[in-house]
């Protein structure tokens, strides 16, 4: 009998501590939410018997939309600092500094002397940006092709949306047309729609939610860990750096300005972290956040690394910026093929890799497919390019899609870790560059014309990002390490050229 009893209160009084647990977790919540101002509450979406976020469209996109860095960095603490209060940040146009080099002007006389009709360096010291680059579009005549996967599908997919359009109007020669409305679209989609849903994207060693906005679409979210005043630390490796958030609005805007057009479109947001992102979260992301003792709301998601408490994404008090980065469509329409970059960095603290210690990898790669074909070396070199300027080291592999075969352009995806450094100039990034000594016509004239002026890099992308609501994305160091960097870019091809190298192979025009 007593057993008995003893059985019967132990029953009952684990049921009183479950009740308790259960009461202590969600009454905080209810209180937090029944609370808030009217005025907040009035901004608040809400999501009365919908299961929009959980719509049969909702399901089409694939969850590893982008790829994640799976590398295992090594972990440090970096100074995080807190987001908001940039709207006091005066946005005005600087002049930029004059940077020169007798070598790079020995290179512009000799080549306007020797091909005037190439390079008409005075008639291109004259003629506007936006003509330069209208006057090389006018010369590839090559149309391409469109993701042959939307064939089949109904017209419906996508409906009308801008993410819908910016998704059909990938082309085999480009990610974007920049004439096309949909992709502005994008950006002010991103900038003010609904959040209906938050989840954690899966794999990386880096925090990452993919954002469902009220018209469907998805975009990667990359939030704001420290002010952008805080630059890689001298002593951190590329691979241990955290991604920032500006760098991916930042590389958008300059793959636009220099017409690459391999970037998708980025733009920067602040969100309300308590009823855009914890109010929406799953049980599991939701279990990570906490009010810090400066009483922010902080969260760190769960991942390999840089998820726990001393690495927490905190709120001012809970309001924090981000990226997003609008979805590809998804592998069933857009298949993709990753490529092992050859000029790779080793990620070890302790070993170089093959082309940090020999010249030859150019000799070796040059010959084999794909890189033997009419474009994909360009490309790559293109791509190094790109990283010198954001000064981006962390390019291990890239993506094409596989219905466009090799002749294709590189996806520039995951530029997170760019912008980090504005006073070091990393010339190991154009290795490519210099070991293979070639580089696309087109974009030896857009360099060019920044070397020559009046309009230079730097101003062209503080006027572009200046639309951004996250302004200033870039600071002044950064803007003009672009200027600098051009030069630097310009100069290794005049080495080149005084290697006696022919000037059609070094500057290859491949009508791209």
């Amino acid at each position: 009998m007593k057993l008995k009893y003893r059985m019967l209160g132990s029953i009952a009084g684990l049921s009183f501590l479950c009740s308790c647990i259960y009461l202590l977790n969600t009454l905080p919540k209810f209180i937090e939410f029944n609370n808030t101002s009217y005025r907040v509450r009035k901004l608040v979406p809400r999501i009365i018997d919908s299961d929009a976020h959980f719509s049969a469209l909702r399901k089409r996109l694939n969850k590893s939309n982008y790829t994640s860095d799976e590398f295992s960095p090594e972990t440090g603490d970096i100074e995080r600092g807190r987001s908001g209060g940039r709207e006091d940040w005066e946005i005005h146009e600087e002049t930029p500094a004059k940077f020169t080099d007798e070598d790079v002007d020995a290179m512009m006389d000799k080549l306007g002397r020797t091909f005037p009709k190439l390079f008409d360096i005075e008639e291109l010291r004259v003629t506007p940006y936006d003509t330069v680059l209208w006057n090389i579009k006018k010369r590839n005549r090559k149309k391409g092709i469109y993701l042959p996967g939307y064939a089949n599908l109904e017209e419906e997919w996508g409906g009308s949306t801008n993410w819908g359009k910016f998704q059909r109007g990938i082309n085999q020669y480009y990610m974007y047309d920049p004439d096309d409305p949909a992709v502005d679209g994008v950006l002010t989609d991103m900038e003010t729609e609904t959040v209906i849903d938050v989840e954690q994207k899966e794999g990386g060693t880096q925090l990452k939610l993919i954002i469902t906005l009220q018209d469907e679409g998805q975009a990667l979210f990359k939030p704001m860990r420290f002010p952008r005043e805080v630059e890689t630390l001298p002593n951190h490796f590329y691979f241990s750096d955290y991604e920032r958030h500006y760098a991916e609005v930042g590389a958008y805007h300059l793959d636009r300005i220099l017409a690459f057009h391999r970037v998708p479109p980025v733009a920067g947001r602040r969100f309300n972290i308590t009823y855009e992102i914890k109010r929406l979260a799953d049980r599991k992301l939701a279990k990570t956040f906490f009010i810090s003792p400066a009483n922010n709301v902080c969260f760190h998601g769960v991942c390999s690394y840089y998820c726990d408490t001393g690495h927490a994404i905190c709120g001012n008090p809970d309001t924090v910026e981000a990226s997003l980065a609008t979805f590809l469509p998804p592998e069933k329409i857009g298949r993709r093929k990753t490529w092992r970059n050859p000029w790779k960095r080793s990620y070890s603290k302790h070993r170089k890799a093959y082309w940090e210690v020999y010249d030859d990898l150019c000799d070796k790669v040059r010959t084999k497919p794909p890189y033997n074909n009419e474009r994909r070396l360009q490309d790559l070199i293109d791509m190094h390019i790109f990283d010198f300027l954001t000064g981006n080291l962390d390019r291990h592999h890239y993506e094409t899609f596989r219905d466009f075969g090799n002749v294709t352009f590189h996806m520039h995806l995951d530029n997170g870790r760019a912008f980090g450094k504005s006073k070091k100039d990393d010339l190991s990034i154009l290795a490519p560059l210099y070991q293979c000594c070639v580089i696309r016509y087109s974009t030896f004239i857009k360099l060019s014309k920044f070397y020559l002026g009046p309009e230079k890099m730097s101003n062209l992308l503080r006027k572009s990002l200046n639309k951004d609501p996250i302004r200033p994305v870039l600071l002044e160091p950064h803007l003009i390490a672009l200027d600098r960097r051009v030069v630097l870019i310009l100069k290794e091809i005049a080495k080149c050229l005084e290697k006696g190298l022919e000037v059609s192979d070094v500057i290859v025009d491949d009508f791209f």
